[in-house]
């Protein structure tokens, strides 16, 4: 397959293996342990707001750190600061001195690793080869992503968090390995109309933020309610949903690139609202959850594809992919923020959670219709030029 032969795409998406079996056997973990520990749901939901707010405040900081150490040492250390969280969260017992810290610290690492992350994928990809490069990362990260939930739960049933979240947190630091090889990216000091290139990418990463705040966030906190607050039967349900979707991105990946877009987001969209729909009315049965769960992994499968090519290589083509990514990502955090906001302001109100998790259907709807009109100028282009 072509779209193997970029070393540094394969570095960054073993990179991605890594860092996903830090994320899938602690950091999926986190806000269903804040639950555990005596935080209320409303409080948790709150909580995921507040840290993506964190991150849009601590964004414009990464620009000038950038540009001082290149891409590639920003992004390095973004990696290693993604592991401060863990080692915090034993400590939470309810809303206390240690939630407070989690809710702090976690922007610090995440704003770094993500806005850089994102940046340095669209710089050294290839935009013929984008859809394929993002599905293999999406089909690798789905096979950790089996193993990886179950390890976090036996993990926390056998040792507790004091054995699960350092050990995530080693894993974490370990992410940062296949990096230190990987070219160099420079960040221009000036590039004039580099933000004003990304408003089309942060609109669409907004609707995104709105969907994911739904279908990740306030799902994962009904799920673990629905099966009973057990770490074993959620990441046993995790793993479940991993093993469903790994090889279906990679068909949707070489779609996209055959330059059949407009399909796989129709494929996408209706697999993302069927399953939304089928969130929402699940959770009165655990099983029926567990099958809405692993049905979620088809959505990661079509959609993460769909979604990031035309990201990446609008990135690739603005005058700064790390200012496009500023911005995108930004973007991202008011549509998850708010989506979460909303969340707990419906659940604190006594309602369930079908109504928070249905919102992130308003998010797919609003994407849908940005990448069908972006995937239309593309397919129409070559006729043109033809």
């Amino acid at each position: 397959m072509s779209f193997f032969s970029n070393e540094a795409v394969n570095r960054l998406n073993l990179h991605s293996g890594i860092q996903t079996l830090a994320q899938e056997a602690g950091g999926i973990f986190i806000l269903v342990f804040l639950l555990r520990a005596g935080v209320p749901a409303p409080l948790v939901l709150c909580s995921m707001a507040a840290m993506t707010a964190g991150r849009f405040i601590l964004r414009p900081f990464v620009l000038p750190f950038a540009r001082r150490f290149g891409l590639r040492a920003t992004l390095v250390l973004g990696t290693v600061l993604e592991a401060a969280v863990f080692p915090i969260l034993p400590f939470v017992q309810g809303v206390d001195g240690a939630f407070l810290a989690v809710v702090l610290v976690s922007p610090v690492g995440s704003v770094l690793y993500w806005t850089c992350y994102h940046a340095y994928f669209a710089a050294v990809g290839d935009a013929e080869h984008r859809g394929g490069q993002v599905a293999v990362r999406t089909a690798l990260m789905a096979l950790i992503g089996v193993v990886a939930p179950l390890l976090g739960a036996w993990a926390l049933a056998a040792g507790g968090p004091w054995l699960a979240f350092p050990a995530a947190g080693v894993v974490q630091v370990l992410a940062a390995a296949p990096l230190l090889g990987a070219p160099r990216v420079a960040v221009a000091h000036e590039a004039p109309g580099g933000f004003r290139a990304a408003r089309f990418g942060a609109a669409l990463m907004a609707c995104d933020g709105i969907f994911a705040g739904g279908y990740h966030y306030v799902w994962q906190v009904a799920l673990f309610i629905a099966l009973g607050q057990s770490f074993t039967a959620y990441g046993g349900a995790m793993a479940l949903a991993a093993l469903a979707g790994s090889v279906f991105s990679l068909w949707i990946g070489r779609h996209i690139d055959a330059g059949r877009g407009r399909s796989a987001i129709v494929i996408a969209f209706a697999i993302a609202a069927g399953v939304l729909l089928l969130r929402g009315v699940s959770l009165g049965s655990p099983w029926l959850a567990v099958a809405a769960n692993a049905l979620g992994a088809l959505v990661v499968a079509v959609w993460i594809p769909a979604l990031m090519a035309p990201i990446y290589n609008l990135a690739k083509a603005s005058p700064c992919p790390l200012r496009f990514s500023v911005a995108t990502e930004g973007g991202w955090d008011i549509g998850c923020g708010a989506s979460c906001l909303a969340g707990a302001a419906i659940v604190a109100g006594g309602a369930t959670y079908a109504a928070p998790i249905l919102i992130g259907l308003a998010g797919a709807v609003m994407a849908f219709t940005l990448l069908w009109r972006r995937y239309g100028r593309l397919e129409a282009a070559p006729a043109r030029r033809g």
